[in-house]
């Protein structure tokens, strides 16, 4: 029998307040999610809300990162058990769980991850996570090494922020700032001053209660300013972004 995959060294390493410079995967393809994973980055966002994925391709991606040091960080469609049971089956162990509006969203997040009696993660004997039955110590060590993060998305959300903080199991307070901007009133702006302040309350809040804050800034000079206010786990772009923006200036030097 194999010896634990574990522990979670990104979960470890958030907890104790490290930066951690992160980057989103949305083109859904193992070979680009190879790249990302070869740059450095302490985590990537496989991401199953807004980009083309699903288990299928999930899977693929994650054996692409096996070589690599970068933690992979599934977002799942929505908060909801059997997505979430299916993606810690294959084997992410970290979660962002997105538009959480209340504590009892919160609780069931941390729940969706975790064996009974801690919470209602269905048991499958074998499957990726556990090496197909191979890792002796998975059911006694996983509760303990899963990472939830929560994604703070709208008015609702930062009015009951200091309860969604306080739910054990969450371990670490996210900010969306395109879906924050919109639900203020604000679509298409999240550089507006209500919206800015909205953010720097979220950093302020997870921090009064001792858990680190991150948000998804691809621009320079909004991520560097996010991580003077205190966000600790920072995603400074995506895969998408950057091929965007790299073959459209790559055609503009010809083509003018």
């Amino acid at each position: 029998m194999k010896t634990s995959l574990l522990p979670n060294r990104f979960r470890q390493s958030l907890l104790q307040g490290e930066t951690l410079i992160g980057c989103w995967s949305a083109l859904g393809n193992p070979i680009s999610t190879e790249v990302l994973g070869l740059a450095g980055f302490d985590w990537l966002v496989l991401d199953g809300e807004h980009a083309p994925n699903d288990i299928t391709t999930f899977v693929p991606q994650l054996m692409a990162l096996k070589d690599s040091d970068s933690a992979a960080v599934v977002r799942p469609p929505c908060n909801e058990p059997v997505i979430i049971k299916r993606l810690l089956d294959i084997g992410f162990y970290n979660f962002l769980i997105p538009f959480v509006e209340n504590a009892e969203q919160a609780r069931l997040a941390v729940a969706s991850t975790r064996y009974p009696p801690a919470g209602i993660r269905g048991v499958s004997v074998s499957h990726r996570s556990n090496g197909y039955g191979t890792v002796a110590d998975y059911f006694t060590t996983i509760n303990d090494n899963i990472s939830v993060l929560v994604q703070i998305e709208n008015q609702a959300g930062v009015d009951n922020l200091n309860e969604i903080a306080a739910v054990d199991g969450v371990d670490g307070i996210f900010v969306g700032p395109s879906d924050l901007s919109a639900a203020l009133g604000y679509l298409g702006q999240p550089n507006h001053p209500q919206v800015q302040a909205a953010i720097r309350h979220i950093f302020d809040c997870a921090k009064a209660h001792g858990k680190p804050s991150g948000i998804l800034a691809p621009a320079e000079a909004d991520a560097r300013r996010y991580l003077e206010w205190g966000a600790t786990f920072v995603a400074v772009g995506s895969d998408l972004g950057v091929f965007r923006a790299a073959t459209q200036a790559l055609c503009d030097r010809f083509k003018k």
